[in-house]
């Protein structure tokens, strides 16, 4: 039976408290739902997505649906892709901290897709009853899909580059020229590119379904709304805006097509979650799903006042993770994810909150970090955490958990500083390059631990860090006050585009520099899309409302910036060929046959670095090959003049120049076999470049 034919009532069971969510069987669909304050709830079942009042009501007797705090039901006959949602009754009383309402329509915290054709948020916000324009949740059968042997690829995180990317923004240019632009299937046409790139990760902002209709404000009669997508509405479900056909249910068959193709590629998939708040908002925000399931379970509300709601995350309420009910979500949600769409990996957006205890107070050993990091479903899962939270718990180089990497805030902002040319940073340079030992080892973490960025989505492109001085956010329409203010970034001498052939010359090498740095670290690197042909974002350091061209990946500079291209391929080349970049373990004193030690530092004279020097802008190393790989000699000039460097003699071999960000492309990054020999024992820096230096047998 389809569902869209439905009409006639189904005889309903009493069902199991579990599985939660809505689970499609031989017998029907058995409904389940977590309330632990409520004292009734009813099911609602819609005959097509856009119908405004559901064909059948069916209200849940406690004496019979209804197991401690589960509330179930089984309904006989019942197809996958029917649409529904609940009504939770109970105490409406803020101050105590509960706010049912049973005029309020609820989609289903475990659903595995939802339709908002017929959704106004406001109606969400008042007491008043709004089934006409609630969203609806639509049964999802998982079974029967081909997976054609598919699986999680299960890459060793040492060998990952990350490539993170906005699910819509990527093809929703009309400059990318795909059939279906900003959804799962507009990626698939655009895999080619990333395969001959080079990444072998692709991370994803938030795919989990959002409120992309809700506006923020308007600019000049234009509408802003929440496009990166960092509020979640339901964490089990694909975000139907990316989904070409979400009315009839397509949501996990369409976003399994995407993941299928990219592993085919040899590209794992990353997904940017956000446990931390839900897209409820505060006292004042709208009801559409735990707030009228169950408030004081989900949330942390003040103490005291319970009608209020903690604010760890900035957003308005903050998810109380590490309440039983609440970790048994996340981690069933995480499980979901990897067993049912062969997702590789998670970065747990203001990941810190994690951390909190049900009052709010940071803990030493939090259940749900833990349990994610023991789980057996998840042991092969990459898991990353934003290192903090927005009430000022920092955590990098300390997050609990042993194999939890993190955002390295601290590699970010040490390389900017660096490159920019500030004086006296080649110790912290060199630290970072090295891993952060600084952060992991004495705790007995690894080089892994550290995802190396220098920018990210939240922040100036890589374009812009060496275009702007200053953030430009009045296109967010407000004032220019969001976004941070120190951004650690150098215009290069004029702020914004510039038709000065110099300026671009030298902006073009400050993004090499940075390119070659970064993929030269030891860590896990991750890149931003669009950097590597130099997308801009016009000095927007917050474009989280900027649904247009200021977001959207612009491909007509894959052409215009095809040098810049090569060299981010070259780079990323280069980085999986030598193990040396990409080992799990940090520097050790290790000796090859040629005795060099694993890591040499040197400054413009050999083994002489200037760790005390205030004003130094200069650094090299020399990282030992090991089991018949060569040897790489590094040198970085920031300072603005040409520095001669004295070159390491290595009995019996000769040294390549396989990078110089200074020369003009191609020159800049030789094709692999094509290195340029150096006969000299000094080699002359320019200003504001890096060279990179392989030998062989000579």
């Amino acid at each position: 039976m389809a569902a869209s034919a439905l009409s006639a009532s189904f005889a309903v069971e009493p069902g199991s408290p579990h599985p939660l969510g809505a689970t499609p069987g031989p017998d029907g669909v058995n409904f389940s739902i977590f309330s632990g304050n409520a004292t009734g709830v009813e099911l609602l079942l819609f005959a097509a997505y856009d119908d405004p009042q559901p064909f059948q009501t069916i209200r849940l007797d406690p004496a019979v649906n209804k197991n401690f705090h589960f509330w179930h039901v089984l309904v006989r006959g019942l197809p996958a892709g029917t649409h529904y949602a609940y009504r939770v009754d109970g105490s409406f009383n803020p101050a105590a901290g509960q706010r049912f309402n049973r005029n309020k329509v609820l989609i289903d915290p475990y659903a595995r897709g939802n339709t908002d054709a017929l959704w106004q948020r406001g109606a969400a916000c008042t007491p008043d009853d709004n089934v006409a324009v609630s969203m609806r949740s639509v049964v999802i059968d998982p079974s029967g899909y081909d997976w054609e042997g598919d699986l999680p690829l299960k890459r060793p995180i040492e060998d990952s580059i990350i490539y993170e990317m906005h699910a819509r923004g990527f093809t929703q240019s009309p400059s990318s020229e795909v059939g279906h632009p900003g959804t799962f299937a507009g990626i698939i046409e655009k895999i080619p590119y990333l395969k001959d790139l080079g990444v072998t990760a692709v991370e994803l902002l938030p795919i989990f379904d959002f409120d992309e209709t809700a506006v923020l404000r308007e600019l000049d009669g234009k509408p802003l709304t929440n496009y990166w997508g960092y509020s979640t509405m339901s964490f089990f479900a694909p975000q139907s805006f990316y989904c070409t056909t979400p009315e009839i249910g397509s949501h996990l068959r369409e976003f399994r097509d995407l993941v299928k193709a990219l592993h085919r590629a040899g590209i794992e998939v990353i997904l940017d979650v956000v446990f931390n708040h839900t897209d409820e908002g505060n006292h004042m925000g709208p009801t559409f799903s735990f707030k009228g399931a169950d408030n004081q379970t989900y949330y942390f509300l003040v103490p005291g006042d319970l009608q209020y709601y903690m604010d760890f995350s900035g957003c308005g309420n903050t998810f109380n993770c590490n309440h039983p009910i609440a970790q048994k979500l996340i981690v069933e949600c995480l499980r979901y994810w990897v067993r049912e769409a062969h997702v590789d990996g998670f970065r747990f957006d203001e990941g810190s909150i994690l951390a909190r205890g049900e009052d709010g107070t940071p803990l030493a050993q939090p259940p749900v970090v833990w349990q994610i990091e023991l789980d057996e479903d998840l042991a092969d899962a990459k898991v990353i955490a934003e290192a903090w939270d927005a009430a000022g718990l920092y955590q990098v180089g300390h997050f609990p958990g042993d194999r939890w990497a993190e955002w390295n805030g601290r590699y970010r902002d040490d390389i900017r500083s660096f490159v920019k040319g500030d004086p006296g940073m080649v110790g912290a340079a060199a630290t970072r390059l090295a891993g952060s030992s600084d952060l992991y080892q004495q705790r007995g973490s690894l080089p892994v631990n550290s995802i190396n960025f220098v920018n990210c989505h939240d922040g100036f492109t890589l374009n812009d860090l060496v275009s702007y001085n200053s953030k430009h956010n009045e296109a967010n329409g407000e004032n220019n006050n969001d976004g941070i203010n120190n951004n650690v970034s150098w215009n290069c001498g004029v702020e914004g585009p510039s038709d000065d052939p110099a300026v671009e010359a030298l902006r073009a090498r400050q993004v090499r520099n940075f390119a070659a740095l970064l993929l030269l670290s030891r860590g896990v690197p991750m890149l931003v899309a669009g950097d590597e042909v130099r997308r801009t974002q016009n000095g927007n350091n917050n474009a989280y409302c900027q649904d247009n061209g200021t977001s959207w990946f612009d491909w007509s500079l894959v052409d215009q910036h095809g040098d810049l291209l090569r060299f981010w391929k070259r780079m990323i080349e280069f980085r999986k060929a030598h193990a040396t970049l990409h080992l799990g373990q940090f520097f050790s004193g290790a000796v090859n046959e040629r005795g060099l030690a694993d890591v040499t530092w040197h400054g413009t004279k050999l083994a002489s670095p200037a760790w005390d020097d205030p004003e130094a802008q200069a650094l090299g190393m020399t990282l030992a090959g090991f089991q018949g790989d060569p040897d790489i000699h590094v040198m970085m000039n920031m300072h603005w003049e040409p520095l001669d460097f004295d070159l390491p003699v290595v009995t019996g071999r000769v040294w390549f120049r396989a990078v110089d960000t200074a020369l003009a492309p191609p020159s800049d990054i030789a094709d692999p076999g094509s290195e340029a020999p150096v006969a000299e024992s000094t080699y002359a820096v320019a200003g504001r470049s890096v060279v990179v230096l392989v030998n062989r047998a000579g």
